[in-house]
């Protein structure tokens, strides 16, 4: 007998040739015999057969088709598991997670109400809840967030105001490192093909400090040396120089920019400059960081120099470029942590 499209049929006609195959098997036919008897292959017949044995006559009924209609949790559920991804971090309710991810979720979910999801169905969930992937920004335990609100809500506004009422402009300062070994991006490169980026293999670096505005302006120096007073000094004086108005330079605690030479020099030319210090533990607040990362992106880790002379040359081309280019700077003030030092 020709075999017939088993998944044309309906539910119900599936349920009857599998419970009428099954018997037939256990009345003596050969799997062979009942798949020609009923129009279904002996493979089929097989399977039916095993699941008889391992759950008995239930194994064999017919089952809804199609993608299950609503969801697996109720209003109440939906809105605790939002709570908990939103005040919470995974190890903080005892998950072996340091991030929310959709295993996480599933998991969280499982535990708390005992109702088991696939992956899939938590992605189409955190989307109608309104979450998305995201890179998440690293924040010290040192941190001390009344210290960073009382920065946000009373000291850069009061600095602002100042620095508007004495014709001063603000610039935000800070330095990094650079390796020759960063890098960042992809390639593409067929399945299971590792791609392999040519490089030297020596280990070499430099340095930069710059300093920007929210109105476009950008001042940097490169150097090969370890960051140190003289160093600071030295870029002080060159960002005095070339900067006609007062300047109220915002900048990090780092133990050079609150070395003793440090504040007699800054005493001595307090008419043309003043500094301000972040709270600690706390780059996110600072806006020269988006400079930071535009140039480890673009000018080091999509380069391959082969000596320090030529990191430091592609380094300073790049900020040169950006220079000329202060609508660029601008948006790094538009990063969500520090475009409250756009205004």
């Amino acid at each position: 007998m020709k075999t017939q499209d088993f998944r044309a049929l309906t539910p119900e006609a599936q349920e009857a040739i599998r419970r009428k195959a099954v018997k037939a098997v256990l009345a003596g036919k050969t799997r062979i015999e009942a798949g020609e008897l009923f129009g279904v292959t002996r493979e089929a017949v097989g399977g039916w057969v095993q699941k008889h044995h391992a759950g008995g006559a239930s194994a064999l009924c017919a089952k809804p088709r199609g993608r299950p209609k609503g969801g697996s949790l109720t209003a109440q559920q939906a809105l605790q598991v939002v709570r908990w991804i939103t005040d919470r971090y995974p190890d903080q309710l005892k998950l072996p997670f340091y991030l929310w991810t959709r295993e996480a979720v599933a998991m969280l979910i499982e535990q708390k109400f005992g109702v088991c999801i696939s992956i899939w169905t938590v992605g189409r969930y955190l989307a109608a809840w309104g979450f998305t992937p995201q890179k998440p920004v690293r924040r010290a335990f040192e941190q001390n967030r009344e210290l960073v609100e009382r920065w946000l809500e009373k000291e850069y506004p009061a600095i602002h105001r100042r620095a508007k009422a004495e014709g001063a402009v603000i610039f935000w300062g800070d330095e990094m490192g650079l390796r020759s070994d960063h890098a960042t991006g992809r390639t593409f490169s067929r399945r299971g093909q590792t791609p392999v980026i040519p490089g030297t293999g020596q280990r070499f670096g430099c340095n930069m400090i710059s300093a920007i505005t929210n109105r476009g302006r950008l001042h940097f120096m490169v150097f090969k040396e370890r960051f140190r007073v003289n160093v600071f000094l030295r870029f002080l004086g060159r960002l005095v120089k070339n900067h006609r108005r007062r300047i109220f330079l915002i900048i990090d605690g780092h133990p050079v920019h609150k070395a003793r030479r440090v504040d007699r020099w800054i005493s001595a030319n307090r008419k043309h400059i003043s500094t301000f210090f972040l709270p600690g533990y706390s780059p996110e607040l600072n806006p020269d960081e988006m400079l930071n990362q535009d140039v480890k992106s673009n000018a080091v880790g999509r380069n391959r120099a082969r000596t320090r002379e030529e990191l430091a040359s592609t380094v300073r081309g790049y900020l040169r470029s950006r220079q000329r280019q202060p609508h660029i700077v601008q948006r790094y003030f538009e990063e969500e942590h520090v475009r409250y030092a756009a205004m």
